[in-house]
């Protein structure tokens, strides 16, 4: 949706360091490290370039850096800075902030909610693939072993 905001975008995404993210989330986040995370975001065709340990507040300095025309945020909850302060204060000041919708609701927490509450289906489901598994293994060893016991009673049979 950010790609759609411009004729010829260029799109800078802003990763934050796992420390900061946690410091806002809390709940054990982010859940995948910022190298997973900056491999993510660049397999995404429209982005043009990532920021590693980007500052959480977008301030002056970072946007007359890049030269940032627009700033995007989904419609997720922004969390306060440290001091409490709006981290987008500085581009919402310039007028250049913009709130994009996705058309998803799907957030990191459903995710994880997902993932715990199959966990268990996922786990008697690995378990009964194991016990067949092992029944195999322990057939082929049988029929193994009683091969074995044929070729030995022919062998002292002659």
């Amino acid at each position: 949706m950010v790609y759609k905001q411009a004729d010829k975008p260029y799109v800078i995404v802003g990763l934050h360091f796992d420390q900061e993210v946690n410091r806002y989330k809390r709940k054990n986040y982010p859940i995948m490290n910022v190298h997973e995370r900056t491999l993510s975001v660049l397999a995404c065709r429209y982005v043009s370039e990532v920021v590693i340990g980007a500052p959480y507040a977008v301030g002056k300095d970072l946007l007359d850096h890049f030269k940032v025309d627009l700033v995007c945020h989904g419609k997720t909850e922004v969390f306060p800075d440290k001091d409490g302060a709006d981290p987008y204060a500085e581009p919402r000041r310039r007028g250049i902030f913009r709130t994009i919708d996705s058309g998803n609701n799907l957030t990191t927490d459903d995710i994880v909610q997902r993932i715990i509450e199959n966990r268990l289906q996922f786990e008697a489901r690995n378990q009964k693939k194991e016990a067949k598994e092992m029944a195999v293994i322990e057939a082929m060893k049988r029929r193994e072993h009683q091969q074995q016991e044929v070729l030995q009673d022919e062998a002292t049979a002659h």
